[in-house]
């Protein structure tokens, strides 16, 4: 019998933010939609911002924290359905320079890789690092890969890489240590376009082998 997940933990950020510690980013993606959800119907106080994290929700701009503070952490969170919004689809051209060595990592061909990788439903858990660079969820377990023993001075954007339970494309040129499989001539950062990034919190995410 497993043990019931402990109740998210409430705490006050200045005079009008709370921060919300879950147990797994599984958990904060749920609770990000619900909050998402609770605000859309209006049955969530005004708030300015709602920012998820790897194991965190920011609430900020609150007029009244302490009451949804109390509140928070009896609701009922449904967890994530595959159904929730319509995909971004990102043609992918899977020939990034550590192809080789995640193939070896996962036991399969290098032209597998672009299969299975694609066959994979992804959704942006929570963004930073970059402007446009989101952490994307959906890699089972197995096929997850560690970081790069030597990160490289420079990643190509649009490079799409693998870290640890993490799938991401770097919007621009950076630093970066992640095991690249691939790159997408999409734009994932766009100061002039609305909303300036391609990928939010939230989105769903699907990559297609590019020819």
């Amino acid at each position: 019998m497993t043990s019931p997940e402990p109740a998210p933990r409430v705490l006050p950020v200045g005079r009008h933010a709370l921060l919300v510690e879950v147990a797994t980013t599984e958990r904060a993606q749920a609770l990000h939609a619900e909050l998402l959800r609770r605000r859309a119907a209006g049955t969530l106080p005004p708030v300015r911002e709602i920012v998820p994290a790897a194991r965190t929700v920011l609430l900020d701009g609150l007029d009244e924290p302490r009451a949804l503070a109390a509140d928070l952490p009896r609701w009922t969170v449904p967890p994530l359905t595959a159904a929730d919004g319509d995909p971004v689809v990102l043609p992918v051209h899977y020939d990034g320079a550590d192809l080789a060595e995640v193939a070896t990592l996962w036991g399969v061909a290098e032209d597998e890789v672009a299969r299975i990788h694609s066959g994979c439903e992804f959704r942006v858990a929570f963004c930073g690092f970059a402007p446009g660079f989101g952490y994307l969820t959906g890699l089972p377990e197995h096929l997850r890969v560690p970081r790069r023993a030597t990160p490289r001075t420079a990643v190509p954007a649009g490079s799409v890489g693998l870290a640890g339970p993490y799938t991401g494309v770097y919007p621009r040129s950076s630093p970066g240590g992640w095991q690249l499989i691939g790159r997408t001539d999409a734009v994932l950062w766009d100061a002039g376009r609305e909303p300036a990034a391609l990928l939010a919190p939230g989105t769903r995410v699907r990559f297609e082998v590019s020819a």
